[in-house]
């Protein structure tokens, strides 16, 4: 087996846990491993870590599997984490039918993300040791699910980092056109083939709940729109009028088809716009709204680009308070795991000073229970939604 030799004192985070290797970890590399090979991890004084794979041209040089001498290049390996991760899902949600089912290192199968929609499996490869293991994953996927169709959305950027093309696939089966899923008893469309994420937000499911009872006979604003699952969740918990905002006209239209889909058109609206100009007019119009809910898509790409970044999340989250009445509420989501939870409050609480506004915290929530958080890897924990009250 090859092996990667870690630098001296380097072994720390990945003993506690933490199941990544930077390049800049690595000491020395023992035999001649090439891209998405399998190698032992080991430390400078020799002790066995782990087994992962390799990539030599990405800065995470190597995601490890298990703590164990193992063969990551058998099903075997594999057919026990996928049930795995399929039982907790099934103790969570029982056959709900938009799940999902795999959520990478959060099931020990790092750079594997795949998300159920009804009889159709959304799949991304997000590293290049998953994209190698692709022919012994897709026919434990197919027989353990048995999907009338799956789709790989490999078009992320991430996979450029691992040397990948972005790509989209069909890999089995025919889409339905017409594909659905029901959420709280919603009926929404999913796009598993040009729609964002994977075809629909999964991660949001527990968060739209917490609309219950606080927007009832209300004006609501939904920002950064896309399918209108926010927006029709405020509907369906007795919102007077919602308005959507989204750039995208295909999102718009999505919105509008899923308004139409549940008999809620004549109480949703959607309109396309640039939604920081909307904020703009809408505050020389003096709009106000019950309550507002701003989930914008991840400002932060990468870490360099976080002071950019602070200052679009900075400025939207102020526009939002400066249009909440008083009492109402702002449901403000960042999806960025590069800013993390507190920076995330420090901004807002710098946004509520801008806008003049008193504000309180609360709920801080975070991504649904089918996106489960390896406690050591803090980067698989990158959703946040916080619900403020504008006093």
């Amino acid at each position: 087996m090859n092996r990667l030799v870690l630098r001296p004192g380097h072994d720390r985070r990945l003993r506690a846990g933490h199941p990544w290797i930077f390049s800049n970890e690595v000491g020395t590399i023992e035999g001649e491993p090439i891209g998405g090979d399998a190698v032992h991890l080991v430390s400078a004084g020799g002790d066995f870590l782990g087994t992962g794979y390799y990539n030599p041209h990405s800065l995470i040089a190597s995601r490890l599997l298990s703590r164990q001498p193992a063969d990551i290049d058998s099903p075997e390996f594999f057919r026990p984490r996928l049930l795995a991760a399929q039982a907790y899902r099934q103790a969570v949600y029982g056959d709900a039918e938009g799940v999902r089912l795999v959520h990478g290192e959060g099931d020990g199968l790092p750079g594997l993300v795949v998300d159920r929609y009804g009889p159709v499996l959304s799949v991304q490869f997000l590293a290049l040791g998953m994209e190698r293991r692709r022919h012994l994953l897709l026919p434990l996927l197919l027989e353990q699910f048995r999907p009338t169709a799956m789709v790989a959305r490999n078009d992320v950027a991430v996979r450029e980092l691992e040397g990948l093309p972005q790509t989209v696939e069909l890999l089995h089966g025919e889409v339905p056109a017409d594909l659905t899923v029901n959420e709280h008893g919603l009926r929404l469309r999913v796009d598993v083939v040009g729609g964002q994420k994977t075809g629909h937000f999964l991660d949001q499911k527990e968060n739209h709940l917490a609309l219950r009872e606080r927007v009832s006979g209300q004006r609501v604003l939904d920002l950064f729109c896309y399918s209108g699952s926010w927006a029709l969740h405020a509907a369906l918990f007795g919102a007077q009028a919602v308005t959507g905002i989204d750039i995208s006209p295909s999102a718009v239209a999505l919105a509008e088809e899923n308004a139409r889909l549940n008999g809620l058109a004549g109480v949703c609206t959607f309109q396309r716009a640039d939604v920081f100009d909307f904020l703009r007019q809408a505050a020389r119009t003096g709009q106000r709204f019950g309550t507002v809910i701003l989930d914008p898509p991840a400002f932060v790409k990468s870490r360099k680009k976080l002071p950019e970044a602070i200052r679009g999340y900075l400025t939207v989250n102020r526009r939002a308070m400066e249009l909440v009445e008083p009492g109402g509420y702002l449901f403000t989501c960042s999806c960025s795991f590069h800013l993390g939870r507190e920076p995330f409050l420090d901004l807002l609480r710098q946004a509520a000073a801008l806008a003049r506004r008193s504000v309180r915290l609360v709920e801080l929530r975070g991504q649904a229970y089918d996106h489960p958080v390896l406690l050591a890897c803090p980067e698989t924990e990158y959703l946040k939604c916080a619900v403020l009250q504008v006093l």
